[in-house]
């Protein structure tokens, strides 16, 4: 039978048990036995002094060539800082009551997650807009939708369908606007490309950078940052899938400022040799519907371990991920010693911070 239960009166006296034998309670202070952390206090741990440039406050990155070249090499010191502090442990909450919206009409994972926890490590916050959490889809227009939200944000990023709407966004929002991917050009990921060279090979200017395949917004925004930081870019491509020719026109003329070169070739093995960095993408983005055409017209730019013996032999892989393992690129190459893919996708995080912070101070 149950014990019973006594609500709002005491419970009756135990029965005296004289058979039962009680153990010997003792407090155990086992402090001096375990690794032990004090959380909380009064105190506030104290930040760092940390100095950056005001020039990018309240602007936006629209196209890779809103960014002069020695705003790019700030953003990348700023966000060699940042990752020094982050591997640290050392706070740096510098954006305390900064919010930041975030537009998605394509699923992410970088993109979004580098964005989301950076900014709460900057002290901000974050709000995720997916296609389904938006009014667009009902028939509000973009101007619109940029107007109200920049009356509640202090900052959107966007990864959106066409590129036009990125523009539209920034036009209106009253806040900067950071193009998280569109169908043109996908500038915060050669941002995270550029600081991966430069931390393996300590400067940027007068390497040799290859990229494989189709002409996409990834090999769009290469030729244009590095060519605007000295990097040779060159694209190797089939006829037909070359990147867009007023792109390789400002390409050139930022190669010109900067002494670097701008090729186009459908030479994979010629533009292999002497290259500090090979670099693929998926032969097929989203977006696309002719997967079956495409499959034929790149298979001879996938990037093999041939190809790769064809670089100098110092040389690195590169890819923007997601990946799909020996389509684009041999699963030996990508899964191998000369591969820095993952180098890559954790820079995001410590370039987006850069960007967010020196917009937002």
């Amino acid at each position: 039978m149950p014990e019973p239960v006594f609500l709002n009166q005491p419970a009756p006296e135990p029965v005296a048990q004289s058979s039962r034998v009680l153990p010997d309670l003792r407090a155990v202070d086992r402090s001096e036995e375990l690794q032990s952390k004090s959380l909380g206090g009064s105190t506030a741990p104290a930040l760092r002094t940390f100095t950056i440039s005001t020039r990018l406050r309240g602007r936006s990155l629209v196209e890779d060539v809103d960014i002069a070249p020695d705003e790019i090499l700030d953003l990348l010191d700023t966000a060699g800082r940042l990752k020094r502090m982050h591997h640290r442990g050392e706070p740096h909450t510098y954006l305390p009551g900064k919010t930041l919206g975030m537009i998605f009409q394509h699923p992410s994972t970088r993109t979004r997650v580098s964005f989301e926890a950076g900014m709460a490590q900057l002290g901000g916050t974050a709000v995720y807009l997916g296609v389904n959490d938006l009014q667009l889809k009902r028939g509000e227009t973009v101007a619109d939708t940029a107007q109200v939200l920049g009356r509640y944000v202090d900052a959107i990023v966007a990864r959106v369908v066409r590129h036009e709407h990125i523009v539209e966004l920034a036009q209106f929002a009253g806040v900067p606007v950071i193009n998280g991917l569109s169908d043109r050009n996908h500038p915060t990921q050669a941002l995270a490309d550029l600081q991966t060279l430069q931390e393996r090979f300590g400067s940027l200017k007068g390497l040799n950078l290859v990229y494989f395949g189709d002409g996409n917004n990834v090999a769009v925004s290469l030729l244009l940052a590095g060519a605007a930081t000295g990097v040779n870019v060159t694209v190797a491509c089939p006829v037909g899938y070359q990147p867009p020719a007023d792109i390789v026109t400002q390409a050139n003329w930022l190669a010109a400022a900067s002494g670097a070169t701008v090729t186009v070739t459908d030479d994979a093995e010629a533009a292999a040799e002497q290259a500090d960095a090979i670099y693929t993408d998926v032969h097929v983005s989203m977006g696309q519907d002719d997967s079956a055409a495409r499959a034929v017209a790149l298979a001879p730019y996938k990037v093999t371990r041939r190809l790769m013996s064809l670089a100098k032999p110092e040389a690195i892989f590169m890819h923007c991920l997601p990946m799909h393992r020996d389509e684009e690129v041999e699963a030996a190459v990508v899964d191998g010693p000369q591969s820095v893919v993952f180098d890559q996708a954790e820079n995001r995080l410590h370039a987006h911070k850069a960007l967010l912070l020196q917009m937002l101070c």
